[in-house]
């Protein structure tokens, strides 16, 4: 019996290159994604077999959305083995500008309640089996802030924080909580950067490293290994030093900006 992954966030970027890898090891697809016309012609051009896989429309920042959708593979396929929470927006903002508070609202509903969220159905499940991953989409931005970017980073920063809370909840239960920290990835979230992003890796690349990491059930991996000893100088900087390393680097685009 082919085990299951449910993956959030699948129709583009990091969620498509986790669910080929998942797929090409054995597994059996849940796939999430609000666009899921485009995703459905994604798994037709890569051939995935229907049998092998299940699409549920969902928008993560609802929490009674993601929520259905995990109902929806708990009902079509029974409980997966691994869930990961990979949806995530990335827009710049200003805290001057009033609108942008929306922005952060957004943001945070989507990646960090949409997480919390995503997992939700999963838990009791997984602890009753006494088995299963929960795998949280950090990112090395969740660890310093940047400038512009204070949306993103707080949210990325609490799922850091989210997830280390979990894991300690869940250390007796059999069910393994792994955090994945990425660096710079090729993807829509990052293409528009108009700063430097060393290290840059392809969803590709990634998806191999995470799936090992998750394999594994290891707590807390920042990947490539380069962005990893990264993470850990700019845990230890001091904030002037953070600062002046920061000055004139241009900002996260705004949502205007485009």
């Amino acid at each position: 019996m082919h085990q299951i992954v449910f993956i959030t966030g699948a129709s583009s970027g990091l969620g498509q290159a986790l669910a080929l890898r998942f797929y090409r090891a054995g597994y059996t697809l849940a796939l999430v994604a609000r666009r899921i016309n485009d995703l459905q012609t994604w798994v037709n051009v890569q051939g995935i077999s229907a049998e092998r896989c299940r699409i549920y429309s969902a928008d993560v920042a609802v929490p009674s959305s993601i929520i259905a959708a995990g109902h929806g593979c708990l009902r079509d396929l029974g409980t997966p083995d691994v869930v990961i929470a990979n949806a995530g927006i990335s827009i710049g903002m200003d805290s001057a500008i009033q609108s942008d508070l929306d922005v952060m609202t957004r943001t945070l509903a989507t990646n960090l309640v949409g997480l919390a969220a995503t997992f939700h159905p999963f838990i009791s499940l997984m602890t009753s089996r006494g088995s299963g991953r929960l795998v949280g989409i950090g990112s090395v931005a969740g660890i310093r802030g940047l400038p512009g970017h204070g949306a993103y980073c707080a949210s990325k920063a609490g799922v850091i924080s989210y997830c280390e809370s979990l894991r300690g909840e869940l250390r007796s239960s059999g069910v393994k909580v792994v955090t994945l920290c990425p660096g710079y990835i090729d993807t829509p979230l990052t293409q528009k950067n108009t700063y430097a992003m060393p290290f840059l890796m392809s969803p590709e690349a990634f998806s191999d490293k995470a799936f090992q990491t998750i394999e594994r059930g290891t707590s807390y991996q920042v990947i490539p290994w380069q962005m990893a000893v990264v993470a850990k100088l700019l845990r230890v900087l001091p904030n002037a030093l953070l600062d002046k390393a920061l000055a004139g680097r241009a900002r996260k685009a705004r949502s205007t900006d485009a």
